[in-house]
């Protein structure tokens, strides 16, 4: 049986294209244009769709590989993005975000002490304002 590879096909797209002024309408409607032009093959030097290129071998047994969707939502710069954010993850309202996998401490109200995300913009237990 044979899986598609889309994890693979999307960061060799991502890395050729960029996404300026995109939607996720036309990105998609691209990417699909492009999963269907026509290559040369590198095994056997036949020009195919491109998608067949992303085409694995699922090999039944025990010690398979699972094709579980990928959920891991941390923000991970790839492509023609990476240079736009070097090494560092962005800064959002002048704080910058940890890195991936750093444990992030809350902060506390300012008016009764309580523990807060760091991005709550009101107490949960007084209703204070934050600044």
């Amino acid at each position: 049986m044979k899986l598609f590879n889309a994890r693979t096909a999307t960061e060799e797209y991502m890395s050729t294209h960029s996404l300026t002024f995109s939607t996720p309408e036309m990105t998609l409607k691209k990417f699909a244009l492009w999963l269907g032009e026509q290559v040369t093959s590198p095994d056997s030097q036949e020009t195919v769709p491109r998608l067949t290129l992303f085409l694995q071998e699922k090999k039944s047994g025990p010690s398979t590989q699972t094709t579980e969707p990928d959920i891991d939502e941390t923000f991970r710069p790839s492509g023609a993005v990476t240079e736009m954010y070097g090494k560092g993850i962005p800064s959002i309202g002048g704080e910058n975000r940890p890195d991936v996998g750093q444990v992030v401490e809350g902060k506390r109200c300012i008016e009764c002490g309580a523990n807060l995300n760091l991005n709550s913009k009101f107490c949960k237990t007084c209703g204070a304002k934050q600044v």
